[in-house]
């Protein structure tokens, strides 16, 4: 009994919470340090152990880790990119311990232009080598429309050349500025521009302008839903199965949409096998239950647009446009805990000013 005893005293005991895995950070953290320091069997004594633990936390977890100072290592926690893992990176690093050796960053930060130098490929990346252009569309004026040039770049080299660009951008711009501010980006050659180019550098402060004045157009608004109309559509897909889908037509045609920029989808799968892809009565109350609880918690004063609803194939989306991507993202895995031993859910959170992924009911 005693040598079981002592066998499973020397397992870590599961991560289930941020206070779980940073007093097991804190247990290692000497080890951990040293093989920073040392960069010596760094994979072994660090990343092949961290790992794990960040995956019993959670899925989505990505990190980066080097020495800040000479006597402090760094860990950035990032979500490589993906909305609606950004408000558990930057929770997770709140919760973080001070540790005297240790720097705890949550997400990626911005660099100087100075200090930003992509090796990759044989290619570099750098404010040498890059510039850069704004595209405008007059039908959507908000949007965010950035063109990359890269002296080198051509037909052959483009796979590389983008995947250096996006890495330079990420340090250059910092992860959360990245992905939040930039709405599209292209990468071509000088000979393909259109427009006189700018030097990469002063990509920071067009972006910090143009946020800025996106911020003064639509601070404040916001929409009612008490009194919206809402159309149903009833079609079949490709494969004879139907398909009913539920929009608010007001707001389909609301003419402030950039305020709301944040698409959300959650996507709830049931058995519709025997009901022709369609719920039957027991999914339907289920179903009906997750909505409520949704757009209970996702208000329309708050921010949150209930836009619609999908069903049929064994499957219903309900559609929100947000004015911001954490709060949905906390209440929808939430509720994706809530009920995975019932029903097999998931959502997915993009930038979308116009709302385009609705244009398919528009008639657009």
């Amino acid at each position: 009994m005693s040598i079981l005893k002592s066998f499973f005293s020397k397992k870590d005991k599961p991560v289930k919470t941020y206070d779980d895995f940073w007093n097991w950070f804190a247990t290692n953290e000497k080890t951990f340090f040293n093989a920073v320091d040392s960069q010596n069997d760094i994979e072994k004594d660090f990343f092949n152990k961290l790992s794990p633990k960040l995956e019993e936390l959670r899925e989505g977890y990505y990190f980066l880790a080097g020495m800040y100072a000479a006597d402090t290592a760094e860990l950035v926690i990032t979500a490589d990119g993906a909305i609606e893992n950004i408000v558990f990176v930057e929770e997770l690093v709140e919760a973080a311990p001070k540790l005297k050796r240790w720097k705890f960053t949550a997400l990626k930060p911005a660099l100087d232009i100075k200090d930003v130098y992509i090796k990759m490929a044989d290619y570099n990346f750098s404010d040498s080598n890059m510039n850069f252009y704004a595209n405008e569309n007059a039908g959507y004026p908000d949007e965010i429309d950035i063109a990359i040039v890269h002296d080198d770049f051509n037909e052959e080299n483009k796979k590389a050349i983008i995947s250096g660009c996006y890495i330079f951008l990420d340090n250059f711009l910092g992860e959360l500025e990245f992905v939040t501010l930039i709405d599209k980006v292209s990468f071509l050659s000088k000979v393909e521009a259109l427009q006189e180019l700018i030097p990469i550098g002063k990509l920071k402060d067009y972006l910090n302008w143009r946020q800025k004045e996106f911020n003064e157009r639509y601070d404040g608004t916001w929409h009612s839903s008490e009194n919206d109309e809402h159309s149903i559509l009833e079609t079949e897909l490709d494969n004879g199965i139907p398909l009913i889908a539920v929009f608010n037509t007001d707001l389909l045609k609301w003419d402030s949409k950039p305020s709301h920029p944040w698409i959300m989808t959650v996507v709830i799968k049931y058995d519709g096998r025997k009901s022709n892809g369609m719920p039957d009565k027991a999914s339907q109350s289920l179903l009906y239950e997750i909505e409520d609880k949704l757009t209970t918690q996702l208000k329309d004063i708050d921010g949150y647009l209930n836009v619609g609803r999908e069903t049929g194939n064994s499957s219903k989306e309900i559609h929100f446009a947000c004015r911001d991507f954490r709060v949905p993202s906390k209440v929808a895995q939430q509720i994706c805990d809530e009920y995975k031993e019932k029903m097999e859910m998931s959502y997915e959170i993009y930038k979308d000013k116009y709302w385009k992924t609705f244009n398919r009911f528009t008639g657009i």
